[in-house]
């Protein structure tokens, strides 16, 4: 590799020459130099791609990306750079990386510097070669184009990597956005999530909350499918695309659009290559391993979770009052429940009623929010139905689920567990979540669940669900505290989030729910103002109607001089 370095040292002397340099000007040298290192490899270096937030250059063998390269111009202080708070972030979510002022090189592997070289020194005025520069330069490049991930084995360093690769995805589509760069088609998902499911979300000041969204669900959609797949050395996104359960129908749609063709074209597009490359290298039967094997105390996929938050961002956890039941909690809820139906509601089968009740149905396309449907059929359905309004990653309905499948393991009917299931489970427990990489835990949870993953291997082969290809596990992408509403005008490439609208709003208006239950987000600082749960509580109705308002006793109003604590999200979810 001594002549294609001696080229590149010869392109930066000539270049500096003209007295008319900045960082940018060596990169195409740079870039040339590391395509010379190895069969395969390919530069990416695009200018909007840097302008958002991403390192200056990217690093492909063979089609996947191994490593990105920071570049400062000749004479940066690369001491001050490495401590800078960019750097910082990269070191975290990139676990190979260099960092370069074109002339000294660094080399960090999994955040730790593992090797520098320095071809030259700038003394202000010429370059000035260093001895043996070039042979240690052409190791490091070697190596670092050579270098494979090591697998990851546990939980938390895969939760924790899929968090700092998400957040840098995250600050690319903020500055997107921020300086005028976003996409028609982040634009467009912007907007139909800002008509759907957050109300304010095309405000400036939420830019962060749907790059929050967005890159949450690409690195759980990723995972999602990358637990579905038997062979790492087969994934890759495209293959992703068709690897996220049926029995989420939403996040499979959303996903394939996302993931798709669009994606090259977006400056976020080498982190989600990195995503997938995290991935393909995770040891995932080693990392499911726990998954129902720990005490009843633990949910495994709730830590996995918490992790990612943490690592993510904490302030969104608390902003949105994510916090989890303990496990004894949600225990004593679901069995005082079913003890309350039975012996309260006359219901013998309590949790696990199979009976049925007709209901007044209602013709969606006549209905108009605030005004008086007009009544078109009678149905028939399940007299228990269950409903969590805010699941978040699905305790409540997972312990359902697991308290009635108990009961027929106590009976010794696997035979009728299948039919039960298909009959009289999936079309009574719903969930609703509002934010994106819970919502996408929570499917991902009760798919396997239901797949008997929590179980034995020799308990799996006879309580294994197999889940038919139309059906779903009723976990819907909404807002609890956000009534039903009509939705028109909606880019052509999310259309199929009306879907999961309609699908919620049928529950939401139509369904005779019996049991809710859960725990609330509670946050006093409350980050759900829409119109419908603010009215709600002043005691006005979608209709023009009355009703009770949590600002009065008696008709009287409260005189409260801080009500901060009657907008918590908490109280909200009570109303």
């Amino acid at each position: 590799m001594d002549q294609p370095i001696k080229a590149y040292l010869g392109q930066i002397k000539h270049s500096l020459a003209t007295g008319a340099t900045t960082e940018h000007t060596h990169r195409p040298a740079l870039a040339a130099l590391l395509e010379s290192t190895s069969p395969g490899v390919q530069v990416i270096n695009e200018p909007r791609r840097i302008a958002c937030g991403a390192p200056d250059l990217g690093v492909l063998k063979n089609r996947l990306m191994v490593g990105h390269v920071e570049a400062k111009d000749i004479g940066a202080s690369l001491d001050a750079v490495e401590r800078s708070p960019q750097l910082g972030r990269y070191r975290q979510a990139l676990d190979n990386l260099i960092l370069t002022d074109y002339v000294e090189f660094r080399w960090y592997v999994g955040g730790d510097l593992r090797r520098s070289a320095r071809l030259a020194r700038w003394d202000g005025g010429r370059l000035k070669t260093e001895r043996g520069g070039a042979q240690a330069l052409a190791g490091l490049l070697a190596d670092f184009v050579a270098h494979a991930p090591q697998p990851i084995g546990t939980p938390r360093e895969l939760a924790e990597r899929l968090a700092r690769l998400a957040h840098l995805i995250r600050e690319i589509i903020v500055t997107a956005f921020e300086t005028g760069q976003a996409s028609d088609f982040l634009q467009g998902w912007r907007a139909a999530f800002a008509k759907i499911l957050v109300a304010d979300l095309d405000q400036p000041e939420k830019i962060g909350e749907f790059a929050d969204m967005f890159a949450q669900t690409l690195a759980y959609g990723l995972f999602s499918a990358r637990v579905m797949d038997e062979s790492a050395a087969t994934f890759d996104r495209q293959r992703a695309q068709h690897l996220i359960p049926r029995t989420n129908p939403f996040l499979r749609d959303f996903f394939y659009h996302i993931t798709g063709p669009r994606l090259d074209d977006e400056p976020y597009s080498g982190f989600v290559n990195d995503l997938v490359q995290l991935l393909a290298h995770a040891d995932m039967e080693a990392i499911l391993t726990d998954f129902g094997k720990r005490t009843r105390q633990e949910d495994p996929i709730v830590h996995f979770y918490e992790t990612f938050l943490a690592a993510y961002n904490p302030r969104l956890r608390e902003m949105r009052g994510v916090y989890y039941t303990p496990a004894p909690v949600v225990s004593f809820i679901v069995r005082s429940v079913d003890a309350l139906l039975k012996t309260k509601f006359g219901l013998p089968s309590g949790l696990a009623d199979t009976s049925q009740v007709t209901v007044k149905n209602v013709d969606p396309g006549l209905r108009v929010q605030g005004k008086p449907s007009q009544i078109r059929k009678t149905t028939q359905v399940h007299k228990v139905l269950i409903l969590d309004p805010a699941t978040g990653t699905a305790t409540f309905p997972y312990a359902v689920i697991d308290f009635i499948r108990e009961q027929f393991m106590r009976q010794g009917n696997a035979g009728m567990w299948s039919g039960y299931v298909r009959e009289h489970l999936l079309p009574r427990i719903f969930g609703f979540e509002l934010l994106m990489a819970p919502y996408a835990v929570a499917h991902f949870k009760l798919a396997l669940q239901l797949a008997g993953h929590d179980l034995s291997t020799a308990q799996r082969a006879r309580w294994a669900y197999d889940f038919a290809s139309d059906e779903r596990i009723q976990v819907y992408l909404t807002n609890a505290l956000e009534g039903p509403h009509e939705f028109t005008g909606l880019p052509l490439f999310t259309q199929f989030l009306a879907a999961e609208t309609q699908a919620a709003n049928a529950v939401k208006q139509d369904l005779p729910i019996m049991v809710v239950l859960g725990n609330p987000p509670y946050s006093g600082h409350s980050a759900n103002k829409g119109k419908w749960i603010s009215d709600l509580l002043r005691g006005k109705l979608p209709d023009g109607g009355k009703t009770a308002s949590y600002y009065e006793v008696d008709g009287q109003s409260l005189g409260e001089r801080n009500p901060k604590y009657l907008q918590d999200d908490y109280v909200k979810f009570i109303r």
